[in-house]
């Protein structure tokens, strides 16, 4: 071979080496990154009053109140939660809990061939309203020892739900509070002040009112 032929080779790998400089040079002036004023990331963080405590949620309505807008097909739904350990039916068998047919007004650990805890059967009573809402938010607050693990529904609304559909799985339900019901209570009579509000001093004797 000889020296002209070694000139293009060496003339041609030249060449491709500038194209490839010339490209890199040309790529990082395109997408050169733009470093960050400040490094770091911000991160949005809810500030409280200097010395305040964060708002506390607001507590339960009363269950009576609850249940007057509840819905049965909600509670339906939620007892689902439920199904794996107890029956719904009529005369369906109990499982690892007892069959819940009629346990609204039903004496508390009564279901025939269910074998409950003492703490049950020494609670004693029947299962009002009241007793099923406490028991639903907190089974082993309310009956402590008893067999049921469930941690509880923390949500007033979907205990009133659920109660209203265990209402109606029963052969005589329960009355249950209405809407007119619950508000009732709160408006105050005609022509006077609210139930409960402080009466008007008197005059004394002898002076104009």
């Amino acid at each position: 071979m000889d020296s002209f032929e070694i000139n293009k080779i060496l003339g041609a790998f030249l060449f491709t080496c500038l194209c490839l400089l010339a490209l890199n040079i040309g790529a990082h002036a395109m997408f050169s990154p733009l470093a960050p004023a400040k490094p770091g990331f911000e991160v949005a963080v809810t500030e409280h009053p200097a010395g305040g405590e964060a708002a506390k949620p607001e507590a339960d309505q009363p269950i009576t109140q609850l249940l007057a807008s509840a819905d049965v097909k909600k509670g339906e739904s939620s007892a689902k939660k439920c199904a794996a350990c107890h029956t719904f039916g009529k005369g369906e068998p109990n499982r690892v809990g007892p069959n819940l047919y009629g346990v609204v007004g039903r004496p508390k650990g009564t279901e025939g061939g269910f074998a409950y805890s003492d703490a049950m059967k020494k609670k004693g009573g029947n299962w009002t309203i009241e007793d099923l809402n406490e028991f639903l938010h907190g089974p082993q607050k309310f009956v402590p020892g008893t067999k049921m693990s469930f941690a509880g529904l923390p949500r007033g609304t979907e205990r009133a739900d659920v109660i209203a559909y265990l209402n109606t799985k029963s052969d005589n339900p329960q009355p249950l509070p209405k809407a007119a019901d619950a508000g009732g209570a709160a408006k105050p009579a005609e022509g006077g002040a609210p139930a409960g509000a402080p009466k008007a001093a008197e005059a004394p004797a002898g002076q104009k009112k």
